[in-house]
């Protein structure tokens, strides 16, 4: 992560959370020569990390911040390289604060697994630790601000929308430990 933040919180009528304005730069990382990676060499599982950024709406409810993916306007919630610099959890942090401009506190909920598929075609197996993030502040301009939108949802249509079943699943398991049934 690169640049500094000058943060002053002010609430908008939209948000319950305070905004940060960024006043100066702040760039994603990119390429993967720091990428984690479990396994052997001939089974190596990309090791990745990623939150759900929650927060209560003024009614009381749950709502789920999601973001557009890159290539296309389909909704995934933030996740990305776990990298051999940083904790699992200052990795979420880092991908949440890049991809959706959040900040918060982060819990561990659990592991899951699944595939990428790469640019080549190929699909890579991924294991991603998800954490659950109760957002304290929401940046106005962040370093994907221009390659993602991001948007409120209620869980259940955080889930309905969202493009992959792990990242489904993974809000459902969230829903579970708040004593919240979906679909």
């Amino acid at each position: 992560m690169t640049g500094a933040v000058s943060v002053s919180s002010t609430a908008s009528a939209e948000s319950p959370v305070p905004l940060s304005p960024v006043t100066s730069p702040l760039v994603s990382r990119t390429g993967r020569e720091r990428q984690r990676f479990a396994g052997e060499a001939d089974a190596k599982i990309r090791l990745v990390a990623g939150s759900i950024p929650t927060r209560r709406a003024e009614s009381g409810a749950w709502e789920v911040l999601m973001v557009t993916n890159k290539h296309n306007d389909s909704l995934i919630f933030p996740k990305g390289g776990w990298e051999t610099d940083e904790t699992a959890e200052e990795a979420a942090a880092r991908e949440t604060m890049e991809e959706a401009g959040v900040v918060g506190r982060l819990t561990l909920l659990d592991e899951f697994a699944f595939e990428s598929k790469m640019k080549d075609g190929k699909k890579t197996p991924c294991k991603c630790s998800v954490f659950v993030m109760l957002v304290t502040e929401v940046m106005e301009v962040w370093p994907e601000s221009c390659a993602r939108s991001r948007s409120w949802y209620k869980p259940e249509e955080a889930i309905r929308n969202c493009k992959h079943p792990w990242m489904r699943d993974a809000i459902r398991r969230w829903g579970q430990t708040q004593g919240l049934a979906f679909p």
